[in-house]
């Protein structure tokens, strides 16, 4: 059986559109009553009549900005794929996690037991904040017995199990574990009624339902405007002053409300002010959110790659003060990275794009003078970006930071920002 598109699903937009369109496939998991239990989304990017899927948590960031909740799946649990270096990224500190379950892949057949070990404590991490994590049946294999007490969910892929070793994995899950199983790729009525008669309880395949697509056109706020925002937020202004400059940019105001009533945050009532948005939201994750905007408004002026590297550089610094500042400097050195390419986003010298925002004095001697706690950090950034060797090593034996802490941070930064632009 197939569903037909709902009718949340857009009309056919405009080739001249086609910058601005959002575009996410959803495929329903349904329970054993074929009520359904969630849908996994998945990243649709439209380009010369061929569709490519992009496997990637930060997705979710543009998916709720733009395409909406009752969209993308309601009230309804959310399975999103994620890379391993995604889990800990940035985005999913404005998701609440109740109604998002991640799906982690496994190593290839050459990993290492240090590999699947290192990975424990950011999954450990996520689950502590509340994230489920789902896995696939590779999980089962011995040399990952250290990842099933973290799974809330086991997907077992009908296309890739022979018919005579359900029985033995489903029982081998049961008893090793408190993971719900979900059969995947169910295509026929044998594979579904073999699997539900072993007491798997969620199934999802092409037997029950084609992925369905969801088409947003995105609104995007105008950069000053958002700059304003970020202003405000630096200042630690009061929620009336947030809500007085929401309410004057449409835009801005409805990428914020469309975003904090997306199924990501999990809110068991719709917020139609704007005062109760930015008081649910709070400063830190307004100033993240805002920031990430920042870098995807603009379609015209500053080329893509820039806004993409702004946010390398951001996710990078703060990677790297994490490993040496205390915690409530990692933030300003996020503002130093993103707002380092301010003059060629806004096309004017740096020392007027900061006129129009508030900066604490560090974050400025660093930008306009290359001077004070931030510089040496921006800095080594600068040298992983280019490449100059020699840079490197001096910034990063001044900063003690041995190359595979440097590298480890960049790979994390680059996987990062790809993601996140990756439907700017």
């Amino acid at each position: 059986m197939s569903s037909t598109p709902d009718s949340a699903t857009a009309p056919q937009t405009a080739p001249a559109d086609a910058d601005n369109l959002v575009v996410i496939a959803r495929q329903a998991i349904l329970d054993d009553k074929r009520a359904v239990f969630g849908y996994e989304l998945f990243d649709r990017v439209t380009a010369a009549n061929c569709h490519t899927a992009a496997s990637d948590a930060a997705m979710l960031f543009n998916a709720l900005c733009y395409a909406g909740s009752e969209a993308l799946g309601g009230k309804k649990t959310v399975f999103i794929n994620c890379t391993h270096e995604s889990l800990a990224g940035g985005h999913l500190e404005l998701i609440h996690p109740e109604k998002v379950v991640l799906e982690v892949p496994t190593f290839g057949a050459d990993a290492t037991p240090e590999q699947i070990a290192q990975l424990i404590p950011t999954m450990q991490a996520l689950r502590t904040r509340g994230f489920r994590l789902a896995f696939n049946q590779e999980v089962l294999r011995r040399a990952y017995a250290s990842w099933l007490p973290l799974a809330s969910f086991i997907k077992l892929d009908m296309q890739a199990i022979k018919p005579e070793l359900a029985e033995p994995l489903v029982k081998y899950v049961q008893a090793n574990c408190q993971a719900t199983l979900v059969a995947e790729k169910v295509e026929t009525a044998e594979q579904h009624e073999r699997m539900a008669a072993l007491g798997v309880k969620l199934f999802q395949g092409y037997w029950f339902a084609h992925p369905s697509t969801v088409k947003a056109q995105t609104i995007r706020p105008s950069q000053a405007i958002i700059i304003q925002l970020i202003n405000l937020v630096r200042q630690q202004a009061s929620t009336a002053e947030i809500e007085d400059l929401l309410k004057k940019d449409p835009t801005l105001s409805f990428n914020l409300l469309r975003f904090i009533n997306s199924s990501g945050f999990g809110l068991s009532c719709e917020i139609t002010s704007f005062r109760h948005a930015v008081m649910i939201l709070g400063l830190k994750k307004l100033f993240r959110w805002a920031a990430l905007l920042l870098t995807t408004s603009s379609k015209d002026g500053a080329p893509p790659a820039v806004g993409q590297t702004a946010v390398v550089r951001g996710r990078l610094m703060e990677l790297l003060a994490a490993e040496l500042l205390p915690k409530e400097e990692c933030d300003n050195a996020f503002v130093v990275g993103v707002f380092s390419l301010l003059d060629s986003m806004l096309n004017m010298p740096m020392e007027r794009a900061l006129e129009s925002v508030a900066l604490p004095e560090s974050v400025q001697d660093a930008l306009l003078h290359n001077k004070g706690v931030f510089a040496p950090f921006l800095e080594l950034t600068k040298a992983c970006e280019s490449g100059d060797d020699e840079a490197f090593a001096r910034t990063a034996n001044a900063l003690h930071l041995s190359n595979r802490q440097v590298n480890w941070a960049h790979l994390q930064a680059l996987t990062w920002a790809e993601s996140l632009t990756a439907e700017a």
